[in-house]
């Protein structure tokens, strides 16, 4: 009688073992449903690419959460409302954006960007942004009168950033002497850019230059070669930018082959 007994309990303890694995699949059943694990780390994988990784304190909170969407989820369902034609519409919508999203990381993974592509780029841009940079300080004024009167002065020996804070009119650069950043010839209108490349470090224009924006009085502090961003800097930039050209171009190709009537 003993020994039954004891095979009996060996048995239930046994049954118990085995349908632990498939319990453990689930995280609950609600109203008779059974409702996956996989969901919590489904929904764990779409938080961490939207920028929000879970922590292991945040388990508990992502598995309530998880029951709470099957609740509404089911309720919906009783009320009918996966039935209606704006539920279709917007799971119809949401399909294509899941295949284009999908199509889209197919042709990055499978046309990537290569060190080339982005090495032919980085020179392409390094071949037009190449040259000289100017620095420079100027005193704009309303009149010539006004800054060949500031010319005379510095002449005689007064000091240019102080009549740049006392008289031009560019709170900008006014303020800081009358200095200017490091910039290309291009950077500055005509005139001003044609006055500026003419002159000797030091040195600064002898007669007003006339702008759209008045007149300056320019001196140049200093010229050197264009200054560059390295590669590495600037990689990610070219990285997004030659990605979204092949995409366009992919487009392109894609609308080209169909037939849209």
């Amino acid at each position: 009688m003993k020994k039954q007994l004891l095979t009996a309990i060996a048995t239930v303890a046994m049954m118990g073992a085995m349908a632990i694995p498939a319990a453990a699949q689930n995280l609950a059943i609600v109203n008779g449903k059974p409702v996956p694990s996989s969901r919590v780390d489904a929904l764990a994988q779409q938080l961490a690419k939207s920028g929000r990784p879970v922590s292991p304190d945040m388990m508990e909170d992502l598995k309530k959460a998880v029951i709470d969407r099957e609740l509404f989820v089911q309720e919906a369902s009783k009320l009918g409302l996966d039935a209606t034609a704006d539920y279709k519409m917007q799971m119809e919508f949401t399909r294509e954006a899941i295949l284009i999203r999908e199509l889209i990381n197919n042709y990055q993974k499978t046309n990537p960007v290569t060190d080339a592509e982005v090495q032919a780029e980085y020179d392409k841009f390094a071949a037009a942004n190449s040259g000289k940079e100017y620095k420079a300080r100027h005193i704009l004024v309303e009149t010539e009168d006004q800054a060949k009167a500031i010319i005379a002065q510095i002449k005689k020996g007064a000091k240019f950033d102080d009549l740049a804070k006392k008289r031009s009119k560019d709170p900008g650069s006014g303020a800081n002497g009358g200095e200017l950043d490091w910039a290309g010839a291009g950077s500055y209108v005509k005139e001003f850019s044609e006055a500026m490349v003419q002159l000797a470090k030091g040195k600064m224009t002898e007669t007003p230059v006339k702008s759209q924006f008045g007149f300056h009085i320019i001196r140049l502090d200093d010229v050197r070669d264009t200054q560059l961003p390295k590669l590495e800097e600037v990689k990610p930039q070219i990285l997004q930018q030659l990605g979204q050209a092949k995409l366009t171009k992919y487009q392109e190709e894609l609308r080209a082959k169909a037939k849209i009537e």
